[in-house]
């Protein structure tokens, strides 16, 4: 199991996560609460008022911020190019494995979450990884 306390291990740089930002705009949003205070909302409104495809990925949701819910990446039609996960670090493998399945080409894991040995997995598989980063501030910082 894996520490959410765990440091980042080879970690994407600040150029290629400018890169990733830039080149992919459809973010599948692992864990995205329908409840405002959250951080997911707050990022996934951020991530879709700045051009961002958002689709969220929750089971017990049908829809946030308008657009249709799935309960998991496999029931998403047609292809997802980052996967920003705010879930748990210890269930972040189940996730990636989704991710790589799909074909996705970005593991993103927000503030708090770090998991390498998934990390390592998703490389492994050919996609980008960043750990322990929020998406909203990155994107914040570029633009």
């Amino acid at each position: 199991m894996t520490e959410a306390c765990e440091f980042p291990k080879n970690n994407s740089t600040s150029e290629e996560i400018k890169k990733i930002l830039r080149s992919y705009k459809t973010v599948a949003v692992v864990g995205l609460s329908d409840k405002p205070e959250r951080p997911s909302y707050r990022v996934a409104a951020y991530l879709k008022e700045a051009g961002f495809r958002i689709i969220p990925v929750n089971p017990n949701l049908s829809s946030v911020l308008g657009e249709k819910a799935y309960p998991d990446l496999k029931s998403i039609p047609g292809p997802v190019e980052i996967v920003d996960i705010f879930r748990n670090s210890a269930d972040v493998p189940a996730i990636v494995d989704e991710a790589i399945a799909k074909k996705a080409r970005v593991i993103w894991m927000q503030e708090g979450i770090v998991n390498n040995v998934a990390a390592d997995l998703a490389r492994h598989a050919g996609l980008q990884v960043v750990m322990n980063k929020c998406m909203l501030k990155e994107h914040r910082n570029d633009f």
